[in-house]
């Protein structure tokens, strides 16, 4: 193993929260569905996947240093929400939580003198930058849109549309 077993414990922790974002968003993607905003519940529904890639990222780089992944049970998820901005706001305090543990993750690593990991996790540390961005965008977008949703659908949907246009390569 090229790995530290004090980075190794940390990873497997990390593991629990990376599953356990992408059933969360699975919970906040059907609330939006059961109110009939199908592009909010495609938002977080396309979060769960990448949380569930995030998770899977760390599983494959466990395996390559050659430390076992341990997948873990999932806590209860959040199931009810008192509206929109009460879903997104959850989701925000999620990904705030994250960044908490991926900047703690760097640090366990830093510790132990892991430059593989260290190294990995700058990916992740970068990301979360850009998933706090997301949430708090969408947050604020709801409270401008003083409670029609509508506008926030046409937001969602035009961000996912701006996002397959850049994914798509030049002709």
């Amino acid at each position: 193993m090229i790995i530290k077993q004090a980075v190794v414990d940390a990873l497997n922790t990390q593991l629990k929260s990376e599953f356990s974002a992408s059933a969360q968003y699975i919970a906040i993607a059907i609330y939006f569905d059961e109110e009939s905003l199908p592009d909010l519940a495609g938002f977080f529904y396309r979060q769960s996947e990448e949380e569930r890639m995030h998770a899977m990222k760390i599983v494959r780089f466990m395996l390559d240093a050659g430390a076992k992944p341990l997948i873990p049970s999932l806590p209860e998820m959040k199931n009810q929400f008192e509206g929109a901005s009460n879903a997104v706001q959850f989701a925000l305090a999620q990904e705030m939580k994250v960044t908490d543990e991926i900047n703690n993750l760097v640090s366990v690593a830093s510790a132990e003198n892991d430059y593989a990991s260290q190294q990995f996790l700058q990916w992740f540390v970068t990301e979360q930058v850009e998933e706090v961005a997301s949430m708090t965008t969408l947050l604020q977008t709801i409270k401008h849109a003083a409670g029609n949703l509508l506008f926030v659908e046409d937001f969602v949907r035009r961000i996912a549309q701006a996002a397959t246009v850049a994914a798509e390569p030049a002709a």
